[in-house]
């Protein structure tokens, strides 16, 4: 098989199973957490580590959110199984980068790593994520030059893969949703505080021996846990629903 076909393949393969990335961040987080020598770390560094790990996920979820609040029905859909586009996104954030929803993602992620205070596994899993939506975005990339041919190469040209490109912004065609940006967002943001409050609690332990669960992080999760019930209790009530939007 050619490269260029086992790397489509792939790729095909690892969008399907792309939910799961959470799941091995947790378990890679166990062993770096719990040799990380808190000690030798002074306490203004972890309150400025513990500030920009924040703030980067927040940068993350607002990628996220413009890209998702300002984009048509059949793209940037959550399909699992197979790539889906009804049309060519070129406008918006679409206009500066080709995959702003894997930016979004990273920087989402690679707070929480931040927030471990580990400076290996921030440069392990940064390599790790990039191995692996590589190939992701290799396959989502011939799916559409397939799809949508030279409208698809022409643009792709003109536009960054995974750096920004800002001064070639044009604004979306679209208005921004963000009846939409909670519907389909809010377990991502339930997904991330609990990421923050399982590498806190974590730390914890391994520092003292036990779990403390006065912990401010603790809160956020039950916090963020009502708000996603009473969230998903509307979707299911169709009371988010918006004509023209995935």
């Amino acid at each position: 098989m050619a490269l260029i076909h086992s790397f489509e393949k792939s790729g095909n393969i690892l969008f399907r199973y792309r939910g799961q990335l959470p799941s091995v961040l947790f378990l890679i987080a166990i062993p770096s957490i719990y040799f990380t020598d808190y000690s030798m770390i002074p306490e203004n560094l972890t309150f400025l580590l513990t500030i920009a790990a924040i703030f980067i996920s927040f940068l993350g979820f607002f990628i996220r959110s413009y890209t998702i609040g300002t984009t048509p029905k059949g793209t940037s859909g959550r399909n699992r199984n197979e790539q889906v586009a009804e049309s060519l996104n070129i406008t918006g954030v679409y206009s500066i980068i080709r995959h702003p929803l894997y930016l979004g993602n990273y920087l989402i992620w690679i707070g929480i790593v931040v927030f471990t205070f580990n400076v290996y596994f921030f440069v392990i899993i940064s390599l790790l994520f990039w191995l692996y939506y590589e190939r992701i975005m290799f396959a989502e990339e011939r799916f559409l030059e397939k799809k949508f041919g030279d409208e698809y190469i022409n643009w792709s040209k003109k536009v960054p893969a995974f750096i920004p490109a800002f001064s070639k912004f044009r604004k979306s065609d679209i208005p921004f949703s963000f009846k939409t940006v909670i519907r389909r967002e809010y377990s991502g943001v339930l997904a991330t505080v609990i990421g923050f409050a399982f590498v806190d609690l974590l730390r914890i332990y391994f520092c003292s021996g036990k779990f403390e669960w006065d912990r401010t992080s603790v809160y956020a999760v039950a916090v963020a846990a009502v708000f996603a019930l009473i969230l998903r209790a509307l979707k299911h009530g169709n009371m988010l629903n918006e004509e023209g939007r995935s």
